[in-house]
């Protein structure tokens, strides 16, 4: 895992998850951080996510909750999967790193 400092509030990692890599990105917000696991055909976010929005946008996307880290959120489970997600076979209660060799 390669771990960038970009500024005092923003880092980026390439995670290796399988055969695959997948972008890391954890945004200090004011309270809380915002989490963002990206792979090819999809995305993890933190609890910032409106699925009602990813929906609408017919993005695979897959919302966690409780994390405020990148090592927390690969260690997470899928809280709400978009119609997207469930369409590619994705479900809640999903380890998030099952879910990323999926959409990587």
């Amino acid at each position: 895992m390669t771990k960038n400092k970009i500024s005092e509030v923003i880092e980026y990692r390439k995670v290796t998850v399988g055969a695959e890599n997948v972008d890391a990105i954890c945004i200090t917000l004011l309270s809380k951080n915002f989490i963002l696991l990206r792979g090819n055909k999809g995305y993890v976010v933190c609890g910032y996510l409106n699925m009602k929005v990813a929906d609408k946008f017919k993005d695979v996307a897959v919302k966690i909750t409780g994390v405020s880290t990148i090592s927390e959120a690969l260690k997470a489970k899928a809280a709400f999967v978009s119609a997207a997600a469930k369409r590619i076979g994705l479900h809640k209660g999903e380890a998030v790193r099952d879910i990323l060799k999926k959409i990587s």
